[in-house]
Formats: C-alpha cells, sequence, structure tokens
C-alpha cells in the first residue's frame, strides 16, 4: 500500500518506518527542510532503540522516503496519516493550527478516494474540524478516521510492531476495510483491532493517558504517606501490585512523571472537561500533585546542607523524562535544576542521550559530562533524576573517593536500603526510611 506520513516527529518518523517494514511504500512529508534533508541523507534525527536499524533497511530498499513537497508526498497514497504536533496552549487545550493547516491544503491536492488519519493526540471532535477542512477544496470523495497512537518512548518500535491493540475510529466500511488490511500484519497473534465511532476513539486515547499518570500519582502520594508514617513505599508496592485488579505497572514512586505525552493530556483532557462544564476534580489533583513531586527532594537536600544549596556542586544524573530517549519536555531534572541553580548551586550533568537537548535550554549556565563519574568528581551529592540502567549498578568506592560527601538524592529509588547503609551513605530517596551514614 502507499502511504503518506505528515510530519517527522517521534510518532511519524516511527509510524512511517514500521509500516514501510511491512511492505508498505512510505513517504514521510515535514516542512523542516533541515531535517528532511538529514534523513534523505540517512541521518535519523531522534533516538528511539531499534529504529535506526529498520530506517536503514527500508531507505535502502526504498521503500521509505522523505519530502517537503506536501503534493509531491501524497501523489498516489490511499491513506495520509497526520502525524503532526498538538502543543498545549496557554489555557492547556490542545493547539490544532498544525493539523488543520495541513487538512485545508490536502483539500484541492486529492485526486481520488483516499483515507485520512489522525495520528496524533487530539480533542474529541477533531475528526470533525479536520473534515470539514479538506471538504472545503475538495472535489473527490474521502474519509477521516481517528487512530491515536499508544507508543511509549524508548520502546515505540516494539509497540508499534506488537501492540496491545489498534483503535481505529470511523463509521465507515471502506476505511474500516482498508485500515484493516494495513494493520493485519501486526496483530497476528491475535491482539485486537478495535473499531468505534470517531469521538471515543479521540477520547480514548486521552482517558489511557490520563489514568496512567493518575496510577503514578496516587503512588507518589502514598510515597509522601509512607514517610510520614515509617512504612515504605517499595513494600506497599509490592503488596497491592500482585492484585489482579489493579497490577504491577506504573506503581513506582519518583519525583513525577514528564514526556511529551501525560503533562500535555492531562491538560488537554481537564481544559476539555471544562469546556464541557464538567469539573474532573481527579485530573486537577493529578496536576498539583505531579507539579510538586517534580522538586519533593529539595527540601531534603537544603536541610542536609544546613539550609542552603549556595557554593556547592550537584552532580545530576539523568536528564530525559524517562530512560532509552533522548526526550527532555517536561523532565523532573529540569525543574531541579532550575532550583539548584536559584539555589546558588553549580551543577554538574551527565545523561547518555538527552544532554543536547538540554544545552538548548541552559547553555552554558550547567556542565556537561561524557561519563556519570565525571559529573560526580568534585561534587557535593549525587542527584537521580532518570533511571538509566548504567545508574542502577555503579562501583561505590569510586563515587566515595570523587565525592566531597557521600550522600545521594534518589529520585527514582534504584538502591536498596539496607545496601546504601552498609556503605555508609547518607541517602534520600522517595517513600522511604531516610538513612544517614
Amino acid at each position: 500500500m502507499k502511504i503518506a506520513v505528515v510530519g517527522t516527529g517521534y510518532v511519524g518518523l516511527v509510524t512511517g518506518t514500521c509500516f514501510a517494514e511491512t511492505g508498505n511504500t512510505v513517504t514521510c512529508i515535514d516542512i523542516d527542510q533541515e531535517k528532511i534533508k538529514k534523513l534523505q541523507n540517512g541521518q535519523i534525527t531522534i533516538y528511539e532503540p531499534g529504529l535506526e536499524q529498520l530506517f536503514e533497511r527500508n531507505t535502502k530498499q526504498g521503500r521509505l522516503t522523505f519530502t517537503t513537497n506536501l503534493s509531491e508526498g501524497i501523489k498516489e497514497a490511499k491513506m495520509i496519516f497526520l502525524a503532526l504536533p498538538t502543543p498545549p496552549g496557554e489555557d492547556g487545550s490542545a493547539d490544532l493550527k498544525y493539523v488543520l493547516k495541513v487538512a485545508e491544503d490536502l483539500g484541492p491536492l486529492l485526486t481520488e478516494y483516499t483515507v485520512i488519519v489522525d495520528k496524533s493526540t487530539v480533542p474529541v471532535g477533531t475528526a470533525e474540524k479536520v473534515r470539514a477542512k479538506i471538504a472545503t477544496g475538495c472535489k473527490v470523495e474521502f474519509d477521516v478516521i481517528s487512530n491515536p497512537e499508544f507508543l511509549r518512548e524508548g520502546v515505540a518500535v516494539e509497540d508499534f510492531m506488537k501492540p496491545d491493540r489498534v483503535v481505529i475510529g470511523t463509521s465507515s466500511e471502506k476505511a474500516k476495510k482498508i485500515t484493516e488490511t494495513l494493520y493485519a500484519p501486526f496483530v497476528r497473534q491475535g491482539n485486537p483491532v478495535i473499531f468505534m465511532d470517531e469521538r471515543s476513539a479521540e477520547l480514548t486515547k486521552y482517558a489511557a493517558n490520563a489514568f496512567l499518570a493518575a496510577k503514578i500519582t496516587f503512588m507518589n502520594e502514598i510515597a509522601n504517606l509512607c514517610e510520614l508514617l515509617g512504612a515504605d513505599v517499595d513494600a506497599v508496592r509490592k503488596g497491592i501490585g500482585t492484585d489482579s485488579r489493579i497490577g504491577k505497572r506504573f506503581l513506582f514512586a519518583g519525583i513525577g512523571y514528564g514526556g511529551s505525552c501525560f503533562p500535555k493530556d492531562v491538560q488537554a483532557l481537564a481544559k476539555s472537561s471544562k469546556d464541557a462544564k464538567y469539573d474532573f476534580k481527579m485530573l486537577n489533583a493529578v496536576m498539583d500533585v505531579n507539579h510538586s513531586q517534580k522538586t519533593k527532594l529539595v527540601p531534603a537536600m537544603k536541610k542536609y546542607f544546613g539550609g542552603s544549596l549556595k557554593g556547592k556542586t550537584i552532580a545530576v544524573w539523568g536528564l530525559a523524562f524517562k530512560p532509552h530517549t533522548d526526550d527532555i519536555r517536561e523532565a523532573p531534572a529540569l525543574y531541579n535544576i532550575e532550583e539548584f541553580l536559584k539555589e546558588g548551586a553549580t551543577v554538574k550533568a551527565h545523561d547518555p542521550e538527552g544532554a543536547e537537548n538540554v544545552k538548548k535550554i541552559f547553555g552554558d549556565k550547567i556542565q556537561y559530562t561524557e561519563t556519570p563519574y565525571q559529573a560526580v568528581e568534585g561534587a557535593d551529592a549525587v542527584f537521580i533524576a532518570t533511571e538509566w540502567p548504567e545508574f542502577r549498578t555503579p562501583d561505590f568506592d569510586k563515587l566515595s573517593s570523587l565525592l566531597k560527601s557521600k550522600v545521594i538524592f534518589d529520585g527514582r529509588n534504584l538502591y536498596e536500603l539496607q545496601m546504601m547503609k552498609d556503605l555508609g551513605y547518607s541517602y534520600f530517596s522517595i517513600g522511604r526510611e531516610a538513612v544517614n551514614g
């Protein structure tokens, strides 16, 4: 099948590459000339494990191409996927200007029946708006369907190639049959393709992400209570996670969620609820708790150092919002670095993939190191913001020799308390007993 994907961000590039991997001919389109030039030259523009190999194979075999020309890119395409940014506005609503602009441009360009697919995360009612924009300049039959993505950064390729489920919002039997054919190779193991109306599909994406954000936030609230009551959040997590009604995932306490999806989608759903005159109290609480949770360890750090971080050097391990990605959007590390700098501290940071993106924000206000140990050298404390695998089993003897003080503030609960006691570290984590070495 000939497919066009408009937008080459995380969703667009993964979508286009994975569709090409199953034999489709895919053209990815973007207005960013520099990005398209890199992609045409075989240079991948995002970090996503497993993507580069598929990208190289399919570009080499001619199934995956790139252009800035919308008319050229959609030529003969049976399906056109809109994988465009929907950034939050000042009021939290999803900004649809990119989606609607492309929809308007598509209308006069369509020459035969085409299925237009909203792949971006968009508010309820967007399919109708896209349909109306295309219709103003279109002279052929077309359908607009909703096909929300459920990709987790860091494992996006695996999620796309072996999805838990595929959600399709359409009332068109013609569009349904085409979409079923496209997704058949991805659900051979029997995972469902779920058809529903467009509005329900649009809401499904927001509901899924809001629920997961609420689950994380609930555990962070339990962690905060554990600290006051002398309980251990890890024990509580295991105690409730083995209940099949609850499940083990998204129960790890920490310094809040970040990224491109959860913050934006929770805000957008809250705004949609407000517009519908429904007071979604739980979502507002989720946002409030997550905001305060991000810098939860800062007061403990200030207390440890006698009330101030002025003149201290903090080694920050992790800048991306989660491991296995270079995405720093709404990353808790950024909020903490801001606080450290306000306090007059020096920051030395290491992240396997996210440093270049952080440089665009902080520039030379902080130092960037090639290894985690370089960040620790001469530092007064280690602050862990992202649970990269390489941070889980460091050389603690080497850390001791490099640190001015044997103290770690762990926003991801990477280490066992007894081990830190035995090693003689002062160790502060989330929802667990403080260890004073």
